[in-house]
């Protein structure tokens, strides 16, 4: 019951620029689960709310009854609720399969708020699993560094769930990113289109990124990219030189901040835009994260591009009651 409470003081109703949930109590939580039901609740709550005046959740589950459509379909306790009519859509409508790709790589590790990229990365991982099962789809999952470390498939299943969130709450033991070996081991694994999501700090060569992404595109899967860093790695705003240690490497560096600041930014800057403009040639929708950035924010922007996506997707008939995607 203190934990319900506790939960539930995270939720409140700032704007969007600050949104729902606020990262740094929700930390507090030790479990994986519980943070993203107060994360998804939070925000289901706060929805229609200022920020997110006029938006729907319910696109996944319903669509509003059209001429044409058969009456046996209606949904009537919806319709008792809203005073429409709505159907349930088909199977073949609604299903979507997820793969959540990780990255658990040593530099994931690093956090200066508390809590790691990680563990931020893990936490709007669970997010976005906790509202897919709730709309009934399935979602898998795959850890990765320089290989893939654990991979479970696609379902949509009871006790699924929490196989992901104990798999989400696994600290990063790699050494080096390398995202090209375990993006085209995945991409060959998938035989069927699905979502993708990469949530990764892509501190990897730039030159190589087109590629490796490229892999995923290849197989005409969606993908979404939740690019993840550190408020101290996108700011550099350390007040006194110190002796700086790459946890990747183990290399030491002594640095003086008020020296190393501007060319560092200008290099990061340069990164980002580079990432940025590779995944746009490759059609991905790309996200930058600091992490200090609340959750349902993460969440809104996945569901906007999921709108966006259903938009540009057109329904045929097929000869019988259902319809299907093209």
């Amino acid at each position: 019951m203190a934990a319900r409470t506790g939960a539930s003081n995270l939720v409140s109703t700032s704007s969007k620029a600050e949104g729902l949930i606020d990262p740094v109590s929700l930390m507090r939580l030790r479990s994986m689960e519980l943070r993203a039901k107060v994360i998804v609740e939070g925000f289901c709550k706060g929805i229609h709310r200022s920020p997110y005046h006029g938006f729907s959740v319910e696109f996944t589950e319903y669509r509003q009854y059209t001429s044409g459509d058969d009456p046996r379909y209606i949904d009537w306790r919806v319709y008792a609720r809203s005073d429409r009519f709505y159907i349930k859509k088909f199977e073949d409508e609604t299903n979507l399969r997820c793969h959540l790709l990780i990255d658990h790589s040593r530099s994931m590790g690093y956090g200066s708020a508390g809590y790691s990229k990680s563990q931020y990365g893990g936490t709007l991982a669970a997010t976005l699993a906790y509202f897919l099962f709730t709309q009934g789809d399935a979602v898998g999952l795959a850890t990765f560094d320089d290989r893939i470390r654990q991979y479970l498939p696609p379902r949509n299943r009871p006790g699924y769930l929490r196989r992901l969130m104990l798999a989400l709450e696994a600290c990063p033991e790699g050494t080096a990113t390398d995202l090209g070996p375990p993006l085209q081991q995945i991409a060959g694994m998938l035989t069927k289109r699905g979502l993708i999501v990469l949530i990764s700090d892509l501190l990897t060569s730039i030159d190589r990124l087109e590629r490796d992404l490229g892999y995923l595109c290849a197989g005409g899967h969606d993908v979404v990219v939740f690019n993840v860093l550190d408020m101290a790695e996108l700011n550099f705003d350390f007040s006194s030189p110190a002796l700086f240690q790459d946890i990747e490497t183990g290399r030491n560096m002594y640095v003086d901040p008020s020296e190393a600041q501007t060319p560092y930014k200008r290099m990061l800057d340069k990164h980002l835009a580079k990432t940025k403009s590779v995944c746009q040639n490759l059609g991905i929708d790309y996200h930058l994260f600091a992490t200090d950035r609340p959750f349902d924010l993460a969440l809104f922007d996945f569901l906007q591009h999921r709108m966006r996506r259903r938009k540009r997707v057109r329904y045929i008939p097929t000869g019988r009651d259902s319809r299907r995607t093209v």
